[in-house]
């Protein structure tokens, strides 16, 4: 791996802002501004969900790949995937790659003992996160995020994409409170180990339309995981969107879709969400989001800080992987050369 050292901690501060990215292409990336990274997760190469196996079975292939596209970094994954908390630290740390996050689905609508083993679920993956930011030396203002989703709920996944002017299926007051207090719970958890929280809207979920984003913010002080592909398919203006939320914004999901599955579906009225989602996201440039144009207005305004990029894929056959690597390192080499020359 082109300028980095084996075997010693990564601090993404000054190992990573203060020097040119490491890509196999870096004539094509050009310089990444002063703070900003770009870090991946391993849903993008088919890991999610309890009980997910790796592309090969070895997290650390894993890692070995996007440390070799030139990524600074990369989400957990799953609760325990990499291992224990000590044995997390020690592959992000032989891969010199930093712990960015990790997303933690909490069911808000769901009973209280589900949501009990969610949260349960939540302090391993702090457990882990606050692992890998004590081993690397990572300072408070860059710590790991603890990124909470609502998982929604089987009719929702029959219902991607409701209209704003249709709330039927929209939580009530009362579930808008218990969401809320279950986040500060969350958050007070993601704090007590160092870490940033935020939290993701998702489409199918209930925080998916640009107004439940709204009610969110009005009622917790959680910070905000603007996942650009998101909220373009849950009919928001990513930019539009970047411009009302920026000062909650601590955190940005870079993907690109095609809206016309999306649309197909719906028509249908299809109920296998997770077969007809494997076919949304594609390569960076080959969608329907404009990412131009939301990473100048991102730069412009002065973020600097994470960008994750995420390309949601079916699990991935071992046969599979060598493809699927390369197309994430297409997309690193894509998206830092566009950040580069929006710089």
């Amino acid at each position: 791996m082109t300028g980095r050292t084996t075997g010693s901690a990564v601090n993404p501060d000054t190992d990573y802002a203060t020097h040119p990215t490491t890509t196999p292409d870096t004539h094509l990336s050009g310089r990444l501004p002063d703070g900003i990274l770009i870090g991946n997760a391993p849903v993008s190469y088919g890991v999610y969900g309890e009980g997910a196996g790796g592309p090969d079975s070895s997290p650390g292939a894993l890692l070995a790949s996007m440390a070799e596209a030139g990524y600074h970094g990369s989400e957990l994954g799953p609760p325990g995937f990499f291992g224990t908390p000590e044995q997390t630290a020690a592959l992000f740390t032989e891969h010199r790659l930093a712990a960015v996050g990790a997303y933690i689905p909490v069911h808000y609508a769901l009973g209280d003992d589900v949501v009990e083993h969610d949260l349960a679920r939540m302090e391993q993956t702090c457990r882990e996160l606050a692992a890998c930011a004590e081993a690397a030396g990572t300072p408070a203002d860059r710590a790991p995020l603890a990124i909470l989703a609502d998982e929604g709920s089987q009719t929702l996944l029959h219902h991607p994409a409701r209209s704003w002017d249709d709330r039927s299926l929209a939580l009530d007051e009362a579930g808008w409170e218990r969401l809320a207090r279950l986040s500060e719970r969350a958050v007070a958890m993601a704090r007590s180990y160092g870490l940033r929280p935020s939290f993701h809207p998702h489409i199918s979920t209930y925080v998916e339309s640009p107004w439940e984003v709204e009610r969110l913010l009005e009622l917790t002080e959680v910070g905000l995981t603007l996942d650009i592909a998101h909220i373009q398919l849950a009919g928001g203006d990513p930019v539009e969107c970047l411009r009302a939320w920026r000062e909650r914004i601590n955190h940005v999901h870079v993907k690109d879709v095609r809206m016309a599955v999306l649309t197909d579906a719906k028509a249908a009225g299809r109920t296998d969400f997770d077969e007809w989602w494997a076919d949304v996201c594609v390569p960076f440039g080959e969608g329907d989001v404009d990412i131009d144009a939301f990473l100048a207005e991102l730069l412009r305004g002065g973020y600097r800080d994470w960008l994750l990029v995420e390309q949601d894929r079916a699990p991935t056959p071992a046969d599979q992987y060598p493809q699927v690597a390369a197309e994430q390192a297409a997309n690193y080499a894509w998206l830092a050369a566009k950040v580069a020359a929006h710089s």
